[in-house]
């Protein structure tokens, strides 16, 4: 199934990664396998130590593979790795920003480092192509006021903005981001993933996250769960939610014992804890309530969560 995915036109394409560490005993990562659409969200999770920042090393050009196929945009990592580069952008989760320069020189400097731009010593200098692109991403992510101080005044939200806007000045066809909502307060971590989504949208840009926020995934198209080096999970959140945590009623009734000789009666297989839970599998909600004829006095649906998933995932790993 996996070659029919690779002959397919994939953003990403990774095939039998692997990569081993100088005098390590284990592969770090070992002969993983995935792929990820253009335009999609894709959402890469695992716990620390899993593999997960080597993958993302590797895939960003900062860390070299020990064997495997890798190509993104078309383009082979190991071949190609300039034109990879520039069809990328990455946010890292420690910030890589220069505390020196001004907001703007991050900017710049990063443009002309990705050759898109020739040097030029100051802003008024650039051409008039680069202060159009700095000045929408600017207001979009409301930094137009601040484009020329010191990032030495900014919050850890403003950072985070910057590195959004300096990632998106060459409008990458993917964007990895690692962490990126770390330490960001409610409200800045809200914008964020609006914007984002916005991006998504509007450029078509390829979404490739990591985080430990798990909300952040609930809306990935697909997520990838690794662990010791290889992948333990992959599919849609509903899908892997569905594979491994049922849905289940938590019901009770004033007359308990009447409430399980009833359900006794009829089948409907049932556990005892701090109320009477029936996994609900394929059944309807309602049409399981309709043939309990016992009065209840307490229902409450548990619909899993991919937290729930992840660590169930996590915890049978080990």
């Amino acid at each position: 199934m996996l070659e029919y995915f690779f002959r397919m036109a994939k953003i990403i394409s990774v095939k039998n990664l692997v990569k081993r560490y100088h005098k390590a005993k284990f592969n770090a990562v070992d002969n993983i396998s995935f792929y990820v659409n253009e335009g999609e969200f894709f959402a890469f999770l695992g716990p620390n130590g899993a593999g997960k920042t080597t993958t993302i090393s590797i895939l960003t050009t900062t860390l070299s593979k020990t064997s495997g196929t890798i190509a993104i945009g078309g383009h082979d990592i190991e071949k190609e790795h300039s034109n990879v580069r520039r069809s990328i952008g990455v946010i890292f989760q420690n910030p890589s920003l220069d505390r020196n320069l001004t907001a703007e020189e991050n900017i710049r400097f990063h443009a002309i480092l990705y050759g898109l731009y020739p040097f030029r010593p100051a802003f008024g200098l650039m051409p008039e192509s680069y202060k159009k692109r700095v000045r929408i991403l600017a207001e979009i992510l409301d930094l137009e006021k601040n484009l020329f101080e010191s990032i030495k005044t900014f919050s850890g939200g403003m950072k985070r903005k910057l590195e959004i806007v300096r990632s998106l000045m060459h409008k990458p066809k993917v964007l990895f981001l690692d962490e990126p909502t770390a330490g960001l307060d409610p409200t800045s971590r809200r914008n964020l993933w609006q914007y984002l989504n916005g991006v998504r949208k509007n450029e078509k840009t390829t979404i490739f996250l990591t985080t430990h926020y798990l909300d952040e995934a609930e809306d990935a198209d697909h997520i990838c769960i690794v662990d010791h080096g290889k992948i333990v999970n992959f599919g849609t959140p509903e899908k892997i939610k569905s594979d491994l945590i049922d849905e289940y009623l938590l019901t009770d009734a004033d007359n308990r014992e009447k409430l399980i000789t009833e359900l006794k009666s009829k089948h409907i297989p049932f556990k005892i804890e701090d109320h009477v839970k029936i996994d609900l599998k394929q059944r309807r909600v309602q049409h399981l309530l309709k043939t309990i004829d016992t009065e209840l006095s307490f229902v409450q649906i548990h619909r899993p969560t991919l937290e729930d998933a992840y660590l169930e995932i996590v915890d049978n790993s080990d």
